[in-house]
């Protein structure tokens, strides 16, 4: 698709640990940049937070000689530039995201999702049913958390006013949740430099401090999510986990398996939070293995 915003490409973005083209898009005022890579089966990777379609970069390099491979980033997250007032809201993604597939004209499409990219990605296809075929889900959730103490911890303390000052002034979550996502490997130093520029700016960081407290504050969304999961649970779905997550536990697994029943369960062991980056092979053969079968 032509760049219909103008936008370029960063220079800090190195070309040989991120070798894609990078694309611009116009959704509802937003600079949405994404990459479009390989042709085949359409597979459309939403990434969580802190992180962007950098996430996924070991995937679709694999993936991409036998798969399009589209990946985009949120308003406000990687190379992605939001409209004025916008506030970060999951339930607001959902509506970029919504937008963004009937901009490329999405069809058949296999969503991959990771940590809230997979609740955002299910929202958009109880949107847009006929466009999507297949879920892949990593790590993720798809309904209210309120009142289960492991997410009401997380949610008061990763999103009260002192966290999100530090997360703006410091980039805690990308100092911290990186590292900790990551149990298989430790990232590099240029993988880490590639998140941190990515919200390289107190301004520019609202965008991942706003999300912690949406855990607990979007109960109304994740209520409406969870309430239309019925219309799409006969889909095939893979359910790829890595069991060393210190965010999402079994209990999360075991919900999803039961709220999917044509579903495959890969366990990913001692893989973290960010199992498509910590461990891309077998990310990526579970992936080649449930499609051909």
């Amino acid at each position: 698709m032509t760049d219909t915003t103008g936008r370029v490409r960063p220079a800090w973005v190195d070309d040989a640990l991120f070798p894609f083209e990078s694309r611009f898009v116009d959704i509802d005022g937003h600079t949405v940049h994404y990459v479009d890579e390989g042709s085949g089966p359409t597979l459309l990777f939403l990434h969580g937070n802190p992180t962007w379609s950098f996430l996924w970069r070991a995937v679709i390099s694999a993936l991409r000689d036998d798969f399009r491979c589209v990946a985009m980033d949120y308003p406000g997250f990687g190379l992605s530039v939001p409209e004025s007032g916008y506030r970060f809201l999951p339930e607001q993604h959902a509506d970029v995201v919504t937008g963004f597939v009937d901009a490329l004209g999405l069809e058949q499409v296999t969503l991959v999702g990771q940590d809230w990219g997979g609740l955002i990605g299910l929202a958009v296809a109880q949107r847009r049913p006929d466009a999507f075929e297949r879920f892949v889900l990593a790590n993720t959730w798809a309904w209210p958390v309120n009142g289960v103490p492991h997410f009401e911890a997380f949610g008061h303390l990763a999103g009260n006013p002192l966290s999100r000052l530090l997360v703006r002034r410091f980039n805690l979550l990308v100092n911290v949740f990186i590292p900790t996502g990551h149990r298989r490997r430790k990232p590099t130093v240029a993988e880490m430099d590639h998140y941190r520029r990515a919200l390289g700016t107190p301004e520019r960081r609202q965008a991942s401090a706003v999300l912690p407290g949406r855990v607990l504050a979007s109960r109304e969304f994740f209520a409406e999510v969870e309430a239309k999961l019925p219309d799409i649970a006969h889909r095939p779905t893979l359910i790829i986990w890595g069991d060393a997550d210190i965010a999402f536990r079994p209990e999360e697994r075991r919900r999803l398996e039961t709220t999917f029943p044509e579903h495959k369960t890969v366990i990913v062991e001692g893989a973290g939070t960010y199992v498509e980056s910590d461990a891309p092979e077998e990310f990526v053969s579970a992936i080649r293995d449930w499609i051909a079968t």
